[in-house]
């Protein structure tokens, strides 16, 4: 009989390409894991993994194991969930939730003390991982849930073993100080309005400079921008300074400081967050709990979360005043 552990060790080698990687992954020494897989090939009589560099790649037998091993944990899972479900469908036990930084910001933390009021028995174990090692979390079986954000508009792609589920749509605004000539500008602020003004940034390669890029396209100069800066709290220092201004998303805005004000946009960047799950984990009361409670904020604020277009901040913080409206959180990076 084939033993799981062994069989998610390869799965993970699998797809790191590493003992090493796999090892930090599952949360064992490389020795461990080599044994496990080791063991593995005990069982079957024959190798599933042959050097490669400083790497391992499969063998046939170990890439015909792998391809067979995700009914296995597929099948295990949905036993796991009906046992779960069977038990009064509480969401109980922990929930292992992969997520980008501003979206534990935005989106989890808001929804986290009302999951601990209702349903006392569960707890998240929350992670922060980029888009694509939070899929890759989700497909290994070492998160139960992911939050992922769009690339450059292009929603990340899912295997077939994969669900999704919108939760979040993100938007960008103009933070600048209250006496800079864009706040006293007619909401919504067009592209023509932010031409001839300076400008921070974030570093070229990220989704938020490619945001930024957009605002100016089809404009006849080039920007003038004084500082490339990844961080957003660090980018709203300098705006205070009241020389540059900075395209923010909701998600990554903190509380703006006094002095401060944002201004929407008439066509703003946007990106979609999407939830992601295993198919198998369909029946999970504490998965469709956490979904529940993002999509419950996610309908508060678009019934709410209204622009008003004679204070100009949509995200109701103007001043260091914050007046957050429900589900109306801000970005991602």
């Amino acid at each position: 009989m084939i033993e799981v552990g062994a069989l998610r060790a390869l799965r993970s080698v699998a797809a790191l390409g590493t003992l090493a990687r796999a090892a930090d992954e599952l949360g064992f020494t490389a020795s461990a894991v080599s044994q496990q897989i080791k063991r593995l090939e005990r069982q079957i009589g024959m190798p599933v993994l042959a050097p490669a560099g400083r790497g391992v790649v499969l063998t046939p037998a170990g890439q015909a194991v792998v391809d067979s091993s995700l009914a296995v944990f597929q099948a295990l899972e949905r036993c796991a969930e009906a046992a779960q479900s069977v038990a009064e469908g509480a969401p109980r036990g922990v929930l292992r939730v992969a997520a980008f930084s501003t979206g534990i910001r935005g989106l989890l933390a808001p929804v986290h003390p009302r999951l601990l009021t209702r349903y006392p028995d569960l707890r998240l174990r929350i992670t922060e991982q980029d888009p694509d090692q939070a899929l890759h979390s989700v497909e290994a079986g070492t998160a139960d849930l992911a939050l992922l954000h769009d690339a450059d508009g292009l929603p990340v792609p899912l295997s077939p073993a994969l669900s999704r589920r919108l939760v979040h749509t993100d938007l960008g605004d103009v933070v600048m100080t209250e006496t800079h000539p864009l706040a006293r500008a007619e909401p919504p602020l067009e592209s023509a309005d932010l031409r001839g003004h300076a400008w921070v940034t974030s570093p070229p390669g990220t989704v938020c400079h490619q945001w930024f890029r957009r605002l100016f396209a089809g404009l006849p100069e080039e920007p003038d921008v004084r500082h490339l800066v990844d961080d957003f709290s660090t980018q709203l220092s300098l705006v205070a300074s009241g020389e540059v201004v900075a395209l923010i998303p909701r998600l990554a805005r903190p509380p703006l400081a006094g002095g401060l004000v944002a201004r929407p946009l008439r066509r703003p960047p946007t990106r979609e967050v999407h939830a992601a799950w295993r198919r198998s984990a369909e029946a999970s009361p504490a998965i469709r709990a956490v979904l529940a409670e993002l999509q419950a904020t996610r309908s508060a604020g678009e019934h709410a979360g209204h622009v008003d277009e004679g204070a100009g901040d949509p995200h109701g913080v103007v001043g260091g005043e914050e007046r957050q409206r429900a589900g109306d959180f801000g970005e991602t990076r």
